[in-house]
């Protein structure tokens, strides 16, 4: 198949924020699909995706945006996922590709499974790409360049697997196939943990009673800066997340306070070469981030000012 020949007839995305409407330009751009569908709770989203031109149809009829869509991703929270793959089921059409794009696995199989009809190619997926902002305008069609898409087919034949996975390898991603249970404790400790710590530490930051918040503002240096990022991701995504990989996270975390009280003790009994060893392999492993593409070295993190 050549790069210019669409992968999939039409494309149905259900929820257009960041991740989906960046799918949307990926999708258009690459020419993975030749007709691009939107569905979306909010009225405001659709009429701000049919001004940016970025789905063929964002009318908001679900039948109609369905009809004939071998492919449908559904781009919402984790915690209402199940019943939107509820509501459309009856929509998906035979030999159809039904997937999301969750960070969290496990809870996402449990939901959809059982309104998989029959026929209908059910493959979960992960895009490990994402910024702290949301919405149709934070969308952007270089997104997934070189990140990783994890896929983790729950009932799929083959060649829709090939297909999904040449998909997202046409909007740029590279794609690792694992099981849920894997996928989940892995992004437990390269996810969603550092995310937790941030909320954690901006929030402790925030209410220090010897410092002001206009203060905290005021005087952050790079390394709690770089925290408020991540701590400035979409509320209602991180708490179904946490809320869904409980078990994960809670291993990773007893995980984590044990490596802390480690180096607590270092800093106590002034261990400097303790301290020294963990910050050398440390800064070999963001050395290897940057290696693989997954990150730049560029000063400020490549950040435009």
């Amino acid at each position: 198949m050549s790069l210019t020949e669409p992968l999939f007839k039409k494309l149905c995305l259900i929820g257009l924020g960041l991740i989906g409407s960046s799918i949307a330009r990926a999708a258009r751009a690459s020419r993975a699909v030749q007709e691009i569908s939107a569905l979306d709770a909010s009225p405001q989203v659709l009429a701000r995706v049919r001004e940016l031109g970025i789905a063929d149809d964002a009318g908001g009829d679900m039948e109609r945006a369905l009809k004939g869509a071998d492919l449908v991703i559904l781009c919402v929270p984790v915690g209402v996922i199940g019943a939107v793959a509820k509501t459309v089921a009856p929509y998906l059409e035979t030999g159809a590709v039904l997937s999301d794009v969750g960070s969290v696995k496990g809870s996402v199989v449990a939901q959809i499974a059982p309104h998989v009809p029959h026929g209908v190619h059910f493959i979960p997926a992960h895009p490990l790409a994402g910024t702290e902002y949301s919405g149709p305008d934070a969308g952007f069609a270089t997104l997934f360049q070189n990140r990783w898409c994890i896929l983790t087919p729950a009932r799929a034949g083959g060649d829709a697997v090939e297909a999904t996975a040449e998909f997202w390898k046409r909007l740029g991603a590279k794609v690792e196939t694992m099981t849920t249970e894997h996928h989940d404790l892995a992004l437990a400790v390269t996810s969603h943990l550092p995310h937790l710590i941030a909320f954690n530490i901006v929030g402790t930051a925030a209410h220090l009673e010897q410092v002001t918040q206009s203060e905290v503002i005021k005087f952050s240096a790079s390394g709690f800066r770089d925290f408020t990022r991540i701590a400035a991701s979409d509320p209602t995504m991180w708490r179904d997340i946490f809320l869904n990989n409980r078990e994960a996270v809670l291993e990773m975390l007893s995980r984590f306070n044990a490596d802390l009280d480690a180096l607590r003790s270092m800093i106590e009994k002034g261990d400097g070469q303790g301290l020294f060893d963990l910050f050398t392999r440390t800064r070999a492993i963001r050395r290897g981030i940057v290696e693989q593409g997954q990150d730049t070295a560029a000063p400020d993190f490549g950040r435009t000012h």
